[in-house]
């Protein structure tokens, strides 16, 4: 043994118990139905589902801040019951209202129909935990048939009793089969079994003093049975930190093996194609797009392969950074793939590319220097089309290869592939993006775009093996998008008013995308109703609680509709969707380019990509079905030739429903940064981050990249250094033992992303 072995730390030591099938230490029944309700088999998984968040018995749960089909753990006092008798069907609904006791008019309808039980035990004035999912009724917010746990509190509660009650109630994830207090139950019986000091502490010892963390021991306990509302948040803190650095400490890992990866550097070329672009380009690039085409160029000559992420706004000139990069590849011997995520952006960023070229995209590798050959490759292409541009790649005599996930395929092959272009990550997997770089003679540098904001802590833990750069300024000739809300609940005139400013749009000589939330059904001829919107049914709550059935605008019905509208009368208008057959949409979209259509009734297929300088109007029908995001993407289709942009989102919720408080927020301000962080704080995490909604395993057990920014930054560059000094975590044992059991196969994903 060498002096230097000698050094090195025995390897951290796991705490077998941890790895136990959870029915050994719980009892077969109790272990599959956590199984069952919770996706949850082994005891460490059930020690760290970790609470979501804790009241004392006498913080009773804000009603105003329930989130309509958000499945809740509720703490409430009963203030009334009803019962009545069904006028549909057999038997009797049981309404239970309940208060928060806030000093507001806050109350909730629990229905629970045929509720025997209920009827008899929530009578006025008992303390109760509910849990179930939020539905809407009569524009209300209602909960059907919950889950219920009784809650002492009464002097003549046992001693017992009254000391658990004075402790804070910890409320775990929950799901419609398992609410909080079986979880609690769980934990009750599996703690005192546990020898928690037997679990190794993944945080070095300095960086544990530094951040003032709890003993990892003391911390089990306090997370799951904390003894007072002071002790459970310096819990908190220590796994969020813990959590950090372990994700933080694998991302450091990816980023140093990509950085000791061999690639082929693709060095500045003087006097190619690169050079000629930016002679003929028509404006000068800005202040931001000079600085990060400069940094790619730098990475893309070096001999280590770029992993860079570009975010920014619509039409903030993402694509002409991406086309120096391929053409700096191209004149280094190289090509460069283009993968997007729809037929329809296919062919649209063939359309600007080939134009932004002009006649450098006119010819081949092989027939100047100052041309090469922009190839499109998708899956609906005529056979002989497809063939000549697989021939056109592995020869090499395309130098960009633009295409969907055709580009996947296993007989589509590259003479040199140096670099690839993904638009639009998050539509893509993992084992799409390494399909593709598999088709490379070596590792080939990767740039990521997206015009979807990312917060920097989202980025930093979700892209956290990627460098990040954003374009913050819009091109000259940008001209702004003035977004209003149209409130038809309130307002049911303003109807007529949209399409009559939407009139006025083309009688101006301009164009105008609606946008429907789906693709629907024709409505039998001569049945036309007198207004978009049908009259909403009436219905029991017990048909409700599984989300929100109101009826949507659907783009077959709009478009027959508007057709009849006099406002609208002799207007081309025509359809764009999915079901499309791929000719019909490439048609359809071209027609619309050429302005050879007024009106596009068309789904989110436009979302991205879509270029069409003379529209100016976007209504989004039901724009109350769409994420701030999404909203923010599609009214960026307008206003792109140098005119104003108008977006119009209608609705038909109240005033007051939590959805508007979407539309509300993108309506105020057209900074997309700002949107996804209002998007985060509205919005649960797993929902941005692509893990689960609620209850079960999901991706970050404690960590919030919002409230922990932060804690995630100091954790990144502690990661950072302890991977710099000792790349295999030797002297890390117990923190490589925490990455082990931290990077399961759900949350793993994390670190795929870019």
């Amino acid at each position: 043994m060498t002096s230097s072995d000698a050094n090195v730390p025995r390897p951290a030591q796991p705490y077998l118990d941890l790895e136990l099938d959870l029915s050994r230490l719980v009892g077969t029944t109790t272990g599959k139905q956590v199984a069952k309700g919770l996706e949850i088999t082994t005891v460490g998984q059930m020690l760290h589902q970790f609470p979501r968040r804790y009241v004392e018995r006498g913080d009773l749960t804000d009603l105003d801040q329930l989130q309509v089909d958000e499945d809740v753990t509720i703490l409430a006092r009963v203030v009334d019951l009803r019962t009545r008798y069904m006028q549909t069907r057999k038997g009797t609904i049981s309404d239970v209202i309940i208060t928060d006791n806030s000093g507001r008019p806050s109350t909730l309808v629990i229905s629970f129909f045929n509720g025997f039980k209920a009827k008899q035990e929530l009578q006025p004035g008992v303390l109760a935990m509910f849990s179930g999912k939020v539905g809407t009724y009569g524009g209300n917010k209602v909960l059907t048939n919950p889950g219920y746990l009784l809650l002492p509190d009464d002097e003549m509660a046992e001693l017992e009793v009254e000391i658990h009650a004075s402790k804070p109630v910890p409320v775990y994830p929950a799901t419609a089969k398992f609410p909080s207090w079986k979880t609690q139950h769980v934990i009750d019986v599996l703690l005192p079994v546990l020898d928690l000091n037997k679990i190794p502490d993944p945080v070095p010892a300095g960086i544990a003093k530094r951040e003032k963390l709890m003993a990892l021991a003391e911390a089990y306990e306090e997370i799951h049975q904390p003894t007072s509302m002071e002790a459970w948040p310096r819990a908190r803190k220590r796994f969020c930190f813990q959590e950090a650095l372990a994700l933080q400490t694998a991302l450091a890992q990816k980023r140093l093996e990509a950085m000791n990866q061999d690639a082929t550097g693709r060095a500045l070329v003087q006097g190619g194609l690169l050079d000629a672009f930016d002679a003929q380009l028509p404006y000068t690039l800005t202040a931001g797009q000079e600085e990060i085409g400069g940094l790619i160029s730098s990475e893309i000559g070096a001999g280590h392969p770029m992993h860079r992420l570009l975010q920014g706004e619509v039409g903030s000139g993402k694509t002409v950074i991406a086309l120096r990069a391929m053409l700096q590849v191209i004149d280094a011997g190289g090509q460069a793939a283009f993968l997007a995520p729809t037929e329809v952006l296919a062919a649209q960023h063939l359309h600007s590319i080939t134009n932004l070229l002009g006649s450098l995209g006119a010819g081949s590798l092989l027939g100047g220097q100052h041309a090469t050959q922009v190839t499109l490759l998708t899956g609906s292409m005529p056979a002989a089309a497809k063939k000549k541009a697989l021939l056109a790649a592995a020869s090499g005599e395309a130098g960009i290869v633009i295409g969907t996930h055709a580009l996947l395929s296993d007989n589509v092959q590259f003479a040199d592939l140096g670099l690839i272009v993904v638009d639009e990550q998050h539509r893509f997997g993992v084992e799409q993006r390494d399909s593709l770089r598999a088709k490379a003679l070596k590792p080939p540098h990767l740039l990521v775009m997206t015009a979807t904001p990312i917060p920097r802590t989202v980025a930093m833990t979700v892209f956290g093996d990627l460098e990040v750069s954003e374009l913050t300024e819009l091109p000259s000739g940008r001209a702004p998008i003035v977004t209003h809300i149209s409130p038809l609940a309130e307002h049911p005139s303003w109807e007529s008013r949209v399409w009559e400013r939407t009139r006025e749009e083309i009688d101006s000589g301009h164009q105008v995308y609606v946008v429907c939330p789906k693709i629907g059904d024709v409505v039998s001829t001569g049945s036309t109703s007198d207004s978009l919107f049908g009259s909403e049914q009436v219905i029991e709550p017990l048909e409700i609680q599984g989300g929100d059935t109101r009826p949507m605008a659907g783009v077959l019905d709009v478009v027959q509709y508007l057709r009849t509208v006099p406002a609208l009368a002799g207007k081309r208008i025509e359809v764009l969707h999915g079901r499309l057959d791929s000719v019909d949409k490439q048609g359809t979209m071209a027609a619309f380019a050429r302005g050879e259509i007024d009106v596009l009734v068309s789904t989110t297929v436009i979302e991205v990509g879509v270029d069409v300088h003379n529209a100016t109007l976007m209504v989004i029908l039901d724009a109350d079905r769409f994420g701030i995001s999404q909203l923010h993407q599609l009214r960026g289709r307008v206003g792109r030739g140098g005119h104003n942009g108008t977006c119009l989102l209608v609705t038909n919720l109240e005033k007051g429903h939590p959805s508007r408080k979407r539309l509300d927020a993108v309506a105020a301000t057209a900074d997309g940064f700002v949107l996804a962080k209002q998007d985060l704080e509205m919005r649960r995490e797993g929902d941005i981050l692509g893990a689960r909604q609620s209850g079960g395993a999901s991706g970050l057990r404690m960590l919030s990249v919002l409230r922990d920014e932060d804690l995630i930054e100091r954790a990144r560059q502690d990661a950072t250094e302890i991977v710099a000094a000792d790349p295999e975590l030797k002297f890390h044992p117990a923190l490589k033992l925490e990455i082990d059991m931290y990077l399961t196969e759900k949350n793993e994903a994390f670190l795929e992303r870019g």
